[in-house]
């Protein structure tokens, strides 16, 4: 059976479980109950690539072709306008500031056949993923890769560097800040917390000042997130080590940079940052799944005497196996493919190239944003993002139902207000396998969207992106306005 409108319907089965074609999708529909009255209203179920779709109820009518009673169903729940997205012509754009977009070479990649990760194979391909990854982070010290989210990077820096009461010093620069302090709480560590604005980056200046003040050195760690992705502000980490030094403190230096690894300059080693969280699936062109320590002497000499329990996360069983090119338990063998191939991928453009990159485009967007008339989130230039653009949404409006405009109308999604800047800002990511037309599509599409929407603007946001990308030097000039 074919349906072309998502209105009320009769549909006539024949059968207890039918295939309908509804919008080009297979719908499979199946009576509950295996001994069905036909005489009874009947309870159907719908699916579509066995998601449900909900439950209709059948009626009963007379097939007179048949000569029989048969079922017949009203619809009044049917497809849901997020599933007949998922259908939509041309390719979704994802411009949510992370998971990001896959290159086509790295989802070949980990579409390699799975291979013995204790075979003599996975030990060249881990050795290539081990050492290429250290490049990337800028260290000469071990990088752990573990099979998870970014939020077990987070767990692991802390469990292997602390002991239970610790007091570490945590700053509040947005939503992501706030988390890896809750984190911290629950494993049994005291955060001590500098409140942001959620609008700049991390003011060194008080963290030299608290650290000053500890006079007996309670406070063992400094936690800083140097792109804050709910806010689009970037700090500037080697600010916050001279900050630490200046005040003669011995914490330890520990920083996520799961929104900006792969896109913005960043350099474990000269910054003397002690435990650099990270993930694979932003800058690093991956999907979500890997995660990463990257760990510096002092650090590695800290971790032999912290008494957090940790086992899954433990450093030390990872850095001997890893050592042999193995690893202590099942590693995620596909996505380390897609890793090395990644890793191959950024050092062909050029770090250099892919930071400049991603500059440019933020100083695009942000160019189209002000012709909008719309403000940008983060209020300090020297803390701008070059991953992610965070946009305030008019007052009295709604930036979730923009972003359902924007989706529903444009098959594009953007990212949403995370906690108190819920419903008050979208957010536009231009990180990772990104060029120009990708970045004027994502812009073409906000301002349709803007127009659909009603949401009070100006026109020319998109040509003044143009002008900042076809300009001599590409946005350099502007990316700090």
């Amino acid at each position: 059976m074919r349906f072309d409108k998502a209105t009320p319907l009769i549909a006539r089965f024949k059968c207890r479980a039918a295939m309908i074609v509804f919008r080009g999708l297979t719908v499979h529909a199946a009576l509950q109950q295996k001994n069905t009255d036909v005489d009874k209203p009947t309870p159907i179920v719908f699916k579509i690539h066995n998601y449900d779709l909900g439950a209709m109820t059948s009626a009963p009518y007379h097939d007179v072709a048949l000569g029989r009673m048969a079922p017949a169903i009203t619809c009044n729940c049917f497809m849901s306008e997020a599933r007949e997205r998922m259908h939509m012509p041309g390719r979704h754009f994802l411009q949510i500031p992370g998971p990001t977009n896959v290159p086509d070479r790295v989802l070949r990649a980990i579409d390699m056949p799975t291979m013995d990760h204790r075979g003599p194979r996975f030990a060249e391909l881990s050795h290539k993923a081990l050492e290429g990854i250290k490049g990337i982070f800028k260290t000469g010290q071990p990088v752990i890769i573990f099979p998870s989210s970014g939020t077990g990077a987070w767990e692991a820096a802390l469990v292997n560097t602390l002991s239970p009461g610790d007091r570490v010093l945590m700053y509040e620069t947005g939503h992501f800040a706030s988390l890896w302090r809750a984190l911290a709480q629950r494993i049994g560590l005291a955060p001590e917390v500098i409140e942001g604005d959620w609008r700049s980056g991390v003011d060194c200046g008080k963290i030299e000042d608290r650290l000053t003040a500890d006079k007996a050195h309670e406070i063992k760690a400094v936690c800083v997130v140097h792109n804050e992705t709910s806010t689009g502000c970037k700090s500037e980490i080697a600010e916050v080590r001279r900050a630490i030094d200046a005040a003669g403190h011995p914490a330890l230096l520990l920083v996520d940079t799961i929104s900006s690894l792969g896109s913005m300059d960043y350099r474990h080693d000269e910054w003397g940052v002690d435990v650099t969280v990270g993930g694979s699936q932003k800058g690093l062109l991956l999907p979500p799944g890997l995660s990463f320590n990257a760990v510096s002497e002092k650090a590695v000499e800290a971790s032999k005497r912290a008494g957090l329990t940790r086992s899954y996360w433990a450093w030390d069983e990872m850095i001997a196996a890893n050592e042999k090119a193995v690893f202590p338990y099942t590693p995620a063998t596909n996505l380390l493919y897609g890793l090395v191939v990644a890793i191959d991928m950024l050092n062909a453009e050029g770090l250099d190239n892919v930071f400049a990159r991603h500059t440019r485009h933020a100083a695009a967007t942000r160019a189209a944003v002000r012709a909008w008339g719309l403000d940008v989130l983060c209020a300090n230039p020297k803390h701008y993002s070059s991953s992610l653009t965070a946009v305030l949404i008019p007052e009295g409006h709604s930036a979730d139902k923009f972003r359902k405009t924007v989706l529903e109308n444009y098959n594009m999604s953007l990212g949403n207000g995370l906690s108190r800047l819920a419903d008050k800002v979208f957010r536009i990511g231009h990180l990772g396998d990104f060029n120009d037309l990708m970045l004027m599509g994502t812009l073409s599409g906000v301002e349709l969207g803007l127009r659909k929407a009603a949401v009070p603007h100006e026109a020319g946001g998109t040509l003044a992106a143009i002008d900042v990308l076809a300009s001599e030097n590409g946005g350099a000039a502007i990316a700090a306005q």
